[in-house]
């Protein structure tokens, strides 16, 4: 099955922690804090790649995570930033917030390469805290939190022209006669399960043209294969659409018109408003009894007095294909040759860069005016901070200040001399 669609975790690479570390030298008893900074996280990039034409890369695996940055060292040494982690895609992949389905990047037209999770910064060691007055400091900064976001991957082809119409009506041929694409065909509904591209050369200019997989009433609201690839149309120009102008399976060419621009309407209104064009395929089998009405002239009653223009062709024998090549190339010339770029609605550095730490606060059941606080990066503060110093003391705070935390505990109807333990710790409230 054509993979065009993916749902996946990213993460991208944790800041590397500064480090605590004092100058010893021989004749040096007393230097100074050399406490390196920690290296930069990894972050996590999405990429074009001209090689690839379907998602199947993620198919079969779920996160993704670039590598974290490493934590500073010993006389001022920097901790290594984290590798990148580079995803590579083909061209015209949307990638999408997959909560809110808002579109975070579109990696088509000239955005190939796109950073779409930062890593984290890297933490300052303690020779950055020393000061006239604090000449030895004991804390260092962590390095900034991974961020992790489930992301959903979609696939729309980039095309000038598509091919719609209902199943069997000869879409497949008409591309494998007029471009290089070799598409399976096969006398069955769905024998096209993915969308296939090739490019029409014709003198003056050509164009690329996919056969978009045959859509059915319903299609819009999930029903066959429709729905899935009904997205691959939004980027096409123009329409070509192809009907069984002999009817071989009984339907009515001019019924079936109407229902696709139906289901394209439900799905898109501005798709249904794209331009058009009608191939009444299959000439070749119309009955030519005199009393039969000539359903090519049926078509062309119907639409082109709404200014869609029907070209009567034969997929098979060629026959009027070249008239409607011409037209399109035409048309083409007429419409805006920008390719459509789906705008980002959704950027993660603003949604999820210093979003609050995951910690707890509780009023205790067992002790009164008592407060509990807890979380994984605060029990890795305090092992930092050097509480017994004024300014470690005064950063611990600003830590607990940045985070909400204070915030949440003024929340809870704490007063000032309440009791706030962290860890084995205790600390009397004062705002």
């Amino acid at each position: 099955m054509f993979a065009d669609r993916a749902r996946i975790i990213l993460r991208s690479g944790k800041g590397g922690d500064g480090h605590v570390s004092f100058r010893r030298e021989l004749f040096v008893p007393d230097g100074g804090p050399d406490g390196g900074d920690g290296g930069k996280g990894g972050d996590v990039i999405f990429e074009v790649d001209d090689g690839l034409n379907t998602l199947v890369d993620f198919r079969h695996r779920r996160k993704f995570s670039a590598k974290d940055g490493e934590p500073g060292g010993k006389r001022r040494c920097h901790g290594a930033n984290g590798e990148d982690l580079v995803l590579r895609v083909p061209e015209g992949t949307v990638v999408k917030e997959a909560e809110s389905g808002k579109v975070i990047a579109d990696m088509s037209g000239e955005n190939r390469r796109q950073v779409i999770l930062p890593g984290g910064r890297g933490g300052n060691g303690n020779m950055h805290y020393a000061t006239s007055t604090m000449q030895a400091p004991k804390y260092a900064q962590p390095g900034q939190e991974a961020i992790e976001l489930e992301v959903f991957l979609e696939l729309k082809v980039i095309a000038d022209v598509g091919l719609i119409g209902f199943p069997n009506v000869g879409k497949s041929t008409l591309l494998s006669r007029v471009t290089n694409a070799t598409p399976k065909i096969a006398n069955y509904h769905f024998t096209t399960l993915s969308p296939n591209l090739g490019v029409v050369d014709l003198e003056g200019g050509g164009f690329v043209m996919a056969d978009i997989p045959g859509l059915i009433e319903g299609a819009s609201e999930g029903v066959g294969l429709g729905f899935e690839f009904l997205r691959h149309i939004e980027r096409t120009k123009l329409m070509i659409h192809v009907v069984d102008a002999a009817s071989v399976e009984g339907r009515d060419p001019v019924d079936d018109i109407q229902k696709i621009n139906a289901e394209l309407a439900t799905y898109d209104e501005e798709l249904a408003k794209r331009p058009q064009v009608i191939a009444a395929n299959k000439i070749d089998a119309i009955s030519t009894e005199a009393d039969d009405v000539d359903p090519v002239q049926r078509l062309r009653d119907a639409f082109e007095p709404q200014g869609i223009k029907v070209f009567a062709i034969s997929a098979v024998s060629g026959q009027g294909v070249k008239e409607l090549l011409y037209h399109v190339q035409g048309m083409l010339r007429e419409l805006p040759q920008e390719t459509t770029i789906f705008e980002q609605e959704y950027d993660p550095q603003l949604h999820l860069a210093g979003k609050p730490l995951p910690f707890t606060v509780t009023k205790s059941e067992e002790e009164e005016n008592t407060y509990l606080v807890e979380g994984p990066r605060i029990e890795k503060m305090l092992g930092y901070t050097n509480l017994e110093s004024e300014k470690g003391f005064q950063f611990f705070q600003n830590f607990l200040k940045d985070n909400g935390i204070l915030d949440e505990l003024e929340a809870l109807g704490i007063r000032d001399g309440d009791t706030v333990r962290i860890y084995g710790l205790q600390f009397d409230y004062y705002k």
